[in-house]
């Protein structure tokens, strides 16, 4: 029985994207960047329980990308459609969110490399980026929005290193990058509050780049 926990919190993290994507079609902004962070927490939770329980199964891995799908794929691809819908005829650019987030993950599910590292931008990290768009303090136009949309395809499927925040322990050493990223987001949040939402991406890409360059002058130091 405690093995089918990961896969409850699992459907927590389906649940939750579909009335996320409820709020988003309904106009509410805030209410779905609400649900899309709480479905990014339970699947954080499910991995974490799924390890510790050593609960891991093919059923599991099969439905996290199904949730993870509706809720950091659907969900945000609804939200810019929603956004766009009354300005351009070009609205349906959206869509796309969701194709290549089904790439991200079906491409994620076949690797084994991603371990310590995710290639591309992880879904959940690319819904909290769209979905808290409305905190920037500019105005949302078309061309802005369609390149957001244009961008967020990219970084997914793109093949630059991004840190997995995957503890093997939880000590400092090996863990420094991960720690920084963690620490950092919770003292700008405390600082910002809900203005840095919208800058927790681009600051765990900065962290990642920086993880990344500092690991390459290392081994070339050994060397």
């Amino acid at each position: 029985m405690i093995r089918q926990i990961p896969n409850l919190m699992t459907s927590f993290n389906l649940i939750t994207g579909c009335v996320g994507i409820y709020f988003t079609l309904s106009g509410h902004k805030i209410e779905a960047l609400y649900f899309v962070l709480i479905a990014a927490f339970f699947d954080v939770l499910d991995g974490l329980l799924a390890r510790s329980f050593n609960a891991k199964s093919e059923i599991g891995g099969q439905l996290d990308s199904l949730a993870d799908l509706v809720s950091f794929g659907v969900l945000p691809a609804f939200y810019i459609l929603d956004l766009l819908k009354e300005q351009t005829s070009f609205f349906w650019a959206g869509i796309l969110i969701v194709l290549f987030s089904a790439y991200r993950l079906a491409k994620f599910n076949v690797d084994a490399s991603q371990t310590g590292h995710f290639s591309g931008l992880p879904t959940p990290a690319n819904a909290i980026m769209i979905t808290s768009l409305f905190l920037l303090p500019l105005k949302l136009t078309v061309s802005f929005l369609l390149f957001i949309t244009f961008l967020s395809c990219f970084l997914l499927v793109s093949p630059v290193r991004l840190l997995a925040l995957k503890f093997k322990n939880y000590g400092w050493t090996g863990n420094e990058s991960r720690w920084i990223l963690m620490i950092g987001t919770i003292i700008f949040s405390l600082i910002f509050r809900w203005a840095f939402v919208p800058f927790i991406v681009p600051f765990y890409i900065i962290v990642s780049m920086a993880s990344l360059l500092a690991f390459k002058i290392t081994r070339v130091r050994l060397k």
